[in-house]
């Protein structure tokens, strides 16, 4: 057999369609995998992959615009002779920068629940976390707003392409001190990282690519007013470089190209998508093939990512229920599955930060690890402790949480108490499915697991329903709440 032969149309079911749905996207409903499995897989795939013949109309953050404002009072600040002026004007400076970063974050979140374009979203989320920056030390949330919009409109185009506009923009100058290293002090933040973390990996460049490749990095900045990027000439070191062997007066964007060109390129790219959307341990021989296809294709995404969802290996009986869902994935999926709206902005970020997934603010350079680094001790008890209030919309006290959002909640009303509108539960299933113990289970682990319980879970729940006919609101939502605490609902 083939690697990377596509899957049989008699393989294509309800099991391999809700598989797709959760991994080119978020999950969904049992009518949403009726849908996708409807169309069979060449057009499944197609419909997610081919999002740009879906209209998009998202509006954009209203702030999200350059603002000299906001430089105006970054300059006032600095200027500011009386420390207790200082004090005020930086304050008031950090309320706007967090007001406005819970806004994007809330935003994006909205986009990739109830956006158009599901498989778009879920690619930048995967460029978010390899392409990595953080609000920590970025600070402008315009600049991250940009660098997401770089991440969405070259989603799926070629790789060479989308590595440069990400280098050259704003937020990455600023996170890796791009825009401070000249030629008299060259910076090597970024030669290192890009090829160590964005796309080469450990172990396949030397000290001397980094040195000579920071060279070539230099002259990249920021424009007069500090809100784009420009290129100063002045700044560049334009003398000759040797950089994997090649020697040339190479420009950054020079270098650029010539790590794509790199065969190891196309092997680091191809095995974190496969990480990201598949499985932690991708087969060598997959990703040798997989990085085959990529470079033989001129680095084009989209084609990787059809050969990817197209094929025997995706829906693979090892890989299919077998990932952990990232907190995006499992707060999603759980107001798709449950039919309910998102919680309301404070909480949804609660909610995230708790469970360990603070959009644009990872914990380091390299992004978020994923995988099973998802799942703590504490954070599976947030999981159990949230999907009960996803479910019940009980008011939760949450003194400890609410103080990691810093400055966001104190504009809040009651900032211990969040409220949710409890699911409507029974909306959720037919007659037929709540006429008996055995009917509602079936529909429930298929709306929720697209799979089954293991028999020493599944049992609890048979024993807890027995008797009851039909089943009641109030046994409906405690069997949820018990499903949604398994180990088996945190797997996609």
């Amino acid at each position: 057999m083939d690697m990377l032969e596509p899957l049989p149309s008699s393989q294509w079911n309800e099991v391999t369609a809700a598989h797709l749905l959760n991994r080119a996207g978020f999950g969904g409903s049992p009518q949403d995998v009726d849908n996708l499995h409807k169309m069979g897989l060449d057009h499944a795939v197609s419909w997610f992959i081919d999002y740009e013949k879906i209209e998009d109309e998202t509006p954009s953050p209203d702030w999200a615009h350059p603002d000299p404002q906001l430089l105006a009072a970054r300059e006032a600040i600095r200027r500011a002779a009386d420390p207790e002026t200082k004090k005020a004007l930086q304050k008031a400076q950090n309320t706007a920068e967090y007001v406005q970063m819970a806004d994007l974050r809330y935003w994006w979140i909205r986009r990739m629940a109830l956006g158009p374009r599901p498989f778009q979203e879920k690619m930048t989320l995967f460029w978010h976390g390899n392409f990595a920056t953080s609000f920590e030390k970025v600070r402008m949330p315009y600049f991250l707003w940009l660098q997401n919009e770089t991440f969405r409109q070259n989603a799926t185009g070629n790789f060479n392409k989308l590595l440069i506009a990400v280098s050259e923009d704003p937020a990455m100058l600023q996170y890796l001190d791009g825009a401070n290293s000249n030629k008299n002090k060259p910076n090597e933040n970024f030669a290192r990282e890009v090829m160590e973390l964005f796309t080469l990996g450990e172990g396949h460049y030397t000290e001397q690519d980094i040195q000579q490749a920071a060279k070539a990095y230099t002259g990249w900045g920021f424009s007069a007013d500090r809100l784009h990027y420009e290129y100063h000439p002045k700044n560049h070191d334009d003398g000759p470089k040797t950089v994997f062997g090649q020697t040339g007066n190479f420009t950054g964007e020079d270098v650029l190209n010539i790590i794509c060109k790199n065969p190891q390129c196309a092997r680091y790219i191809s095995g974190k998508i496969w990480r990201f959307f598949v499985q932690d341990q991708p087969p060598q021989a997959v990703v040798d093939a997989l990085a085959k296809e990529f470079q033989g294709h001129d680095m084009d995404l989209k084609h990787l990512m059809g050969v990817i969802f197209r094929s025997r290996e995706f829906y693979a009986p090892d890989v299919i229920r077998a990932q952990i869902k990232s907190p995006v994935q499992w707060l999603i999926a759980a107001a798709r599955q449950l039919q309910a709206p998102l919680p309301m902005q404070p909480m949804t970020l609660v909610m995230l930060s708790s469970l360990g997934q603070e959009l644009f603010q990872p914990p380091n350079v390299k992004g978020w690890d994923g995988g099973i680094a998802w799942i703590t001790t504490n954070n599976l008890l947030d999981r159990y402790n949230f999907a009960a209030t996803l479910v019940e919309g009980q008011r939760v006290p949450m003194p400890g949480l609410v103080n990691r959002m810093k400055g966001l909640m104190n504009s809040m009303g009651e900032p211990g108490l969040m409220e949710i509108v409890p699911a409507d539960v029974k909306s959720l299933f037919g007659p037929e499915e709540l006429n008996t113990p055995e009917n509602f289970l079936a529909a429930l682990q298929r709306r929720f697991l697209d799979g089954t319980l293991k028999a020493q879970r599944l049992t609890p729940l048979r024993d807890f329903l027995k008797g009851r006919s039909p089943i009641e609101e109030a046994d409906i939502r405690k069997a949820i709440r018990l499903l949604m605490s398994t180990p088996e609902y945190q797997l996609t």
